[in-house]
């Protein structure tokens, strides 16, 4: 029985879908106007690990994941760089999407894009000003009157009369009350715009998602995610302008993930302290990168570190030296592991906890290597079938070992050494084997034997 943290009630609830098997999810996704950072991927990593599970519990889930390619940061990006907005957005999609493959991130079922639903936002504007949540002043703006709904502040437990204090008008807004927020923004010289009844302009960020969202899932859906930094205003605006409009519950559950902290605070472009996926990529494999956003529970913060990715890659050497000489057959046998690694994914997707039973099965594979390899390769395509919910260990043990050896040392060098190796200790000549083994690991190349044969990877 699958249990899920709602931010909404701050508790752990049972999972019931609002249709049958049927699950609804949309996640926040992008505003690209720039590559993404590490703290993207681990939304984009802890959303696609939902999906996983989800699906290998047999639900029918759709997922959708927007993107934000029209907004102030793309506007004033592509000012800088001298380009048209939507030639920065399309390069920085493809990027994003390589990102993704890389992480081997599932794709999501929709990918709405909010410019592609501009009538849309004008209708539910339109609805909100005809129920009284929202009012244009006559300046080209819309906005919504937050104090009209009276459950503003539901999600993040925040008081209306507590954000008032400190709040205030910026000169050219014509606002009736500070806290009220933006629905369309009448043009400045030099955007991009779109006709709308209340002149030319362009929308606001928060009537995107509920847009999107309601437009793809229905009025009411399962599952609403995002990073932990949406919660407010982001997710409480949502929720304002999305049930004002439909006079219906949004979203039944509300999922939040951990942040990547970098010396206690977010790691975040605001800051000037963040790392691209692609930088990381640069000095770590992809797969390692993914077990670090994974291993962590999604809603707990994780500290980036060269040592904490030096861990991940520790974990996952261990899984793959496992796996590594077993032929790859179907799992077999280990079902106690497999019981307990639903338990854990079922309590709120927690991946440490399945983490740790893939740590406690990989020490029963060791175990049975010699004395029944049969046992041992069925147990393997376990570790394989589990591993995969994580979005990880597919790979050929080999080719994860020996990641980034290509340019460092000569493939068919180290074959042709641990060949005359081998042919050495035949002939008793230990020496010759010992000089051989200091020779490779000269070149960085650690030896494993086995049972009359050698394995090799590079150090660390």
């Amino acid at each position: 029985m699958l249990t899920i943290y709602n931010t909404l009630s701050k508790t752990k609830e049972v999972f019931k879908p609002l249709d049958g098997n049927k699950v609804r999810m949309y996640v926040c996704g992008m505003t690209v106007y720039d590559y993404c950072h590490l703290g993207h991927g681990r939304s984009m990593v802890a959303f696609d690990l939902v999906t996983r599970w989800l699906r290998k519990s047999g639900y029918e889930l759709t997922y959708v994941r927007n993107i934000t390619d029209i907004e102030d940061k793309i506007i004033n990006r592509a000012k800088e760089n001298g380009e048209p907005f939507d030639a920065l957005t399309a390069r920085m999609i493809d990027a994003m999407h390589e990102d993704e493959r890389r992480l081997s991130i599932l794709k999501p079922d929709l990918e709405p894009r909010a410019t592609d639903h501009i009538p849309g936002m004008h209708a539910m504007i339109q609805t909100l000003i005809d129920k009284g949540y929202a009012y244009a002043p006559g300046n080209g703006d819309v906005y919504y009157r937050v104090g009209k709904f009276v459950g503003y502040g539901k999600l993040s437990r925040k008081k209306i009369e507590d954000l008032r204090i400190g709040a205030r008008i910026e000169v050219d807004e014509a606002k009736q009350d500070p806290l009220d927020f933006v629905l369309w923004k009448g043009v400045k010289p030099g955007e991009p715009y779109w006709d709308s009844p209340w002149g030319p302009g362009r929308p606001g960020w928060h009537i995107e998602c509920s847009v999107m969202s309601t437009c793809c899932l229905g009025e009411s859906f399962d599952i609403h995610g995002g990073g932990s930094d949406l919660e407010f205003p982001h997710h409480e605006n949502e929720i304002a302008q999305s049930e004002a409009a439909t006079g219906k519950p949004y979203a039944n559950a509300w999922m939040h993930c951990g942040m990547i902290r970098i010396n206690g605070e977010k790691m975040s472009k605001s800051l000037n302290n963040f790392f691209t996926i692609r930088d990381v990529l640069e000095k770590y494999h992809p797969e390692v990168v993914r077990y670090l956003l994974v291993a962590s529970h999604y809603r707990s913060a994780i500290n980036y570190s060269e040592d904490s990715l030096r861990d991940a890659k520790g974990a996952l050497e261990r899984f793959y030296h496992a796996l590594r000489g077993l032929p790859r057959v179907a799992a077999q046998g280990g079902e106690a592991f497999v019981e307990r690694f639903t338990v854990a994914m079922n309590d709120d997707f927690g991946t440490p906890e399945a983490c740790a039973v893939l740590f406690d099965l990989v020490r029963e594979i060791n175990r049975l290597r010699d004395s029944d390899p049969e046992a041992a390769a069925g147990l393997a395509g376990r570790l394989r079938e589990l591993g995969d919910v994580l979005g990880v260990l597919q790979l050929e043990a080999d080719d994860f070992l020996r990641a980034g050896a290509e340019g460092k040392v000569d493939a068919a060098e180290v074959e042709a050494l641990i060949q005359a190796r081998l042919q050495a200790r035949s002939d008793k000549n230990w020496a010759e084997s010992d000089r051989i083994r200091d020779q490779l690991a000269a070149m960085g190349v650690v030896l494993e034997d086995s049972k009359g044969t050698t394995t090799w990877r590079l150090a660390d």
